[in-house]
């Protein structure tokens, strides 16, 4: 799938720009994710908060491409990067003293890619 299928045109520059950080820092991982975000959002991602609080350790730096959702609880201090969050799943990792992020500000705050983990 191109990028000249998706119609959200915030979606397009998204994707676009992960693959210019990735051509310009050298970071496979931007491209990565761009081309999982390329795919039909039925088949994006979707994970939740029992999830990451099973297979991340503390301190991590995770992306999803795609949704993080709700359901379970977290007690981890985790550094959480998605396209989207649903409301439980933002104030329960905050509540849990981590950090949630868009993709573009991960980039900006870690343009080289290093440690971080993509999931789903």
């Amino acid at each position: 799938m191109k990028t000249g299928d998706k119609t959200d045109p915030n979606l397009v520059a998204l994707i676009d720009s992960l693959k210019a950080a990735s051509r310009e820092k050298g970071a496979g991982v931007w491209r990565d994710i761009a081309l999982r975000l390329e795919r039909s959002s039925k088949n994006w991602a979707e994970v939740n908060l029992s999830r990451l609080e099973r297979y991340a350790n503390e301190g991590d730096i995770i992306v999803v491409p795609g949704k993080v959702l709700g359901a379970g609880s977290i007690n981890k201090k985790l550094t959480v990067a998605a396209y989207k969050f649903s409301d439980s799943a933002a104030k329960k990792i905050e509540e849990a003293g981590g950090r949630k992020l868009t993709i573009p500000e991960l980039v900006r705050e870690s343009p080289s890619g290093r440690d971080i983990r993509i999931m789903g």
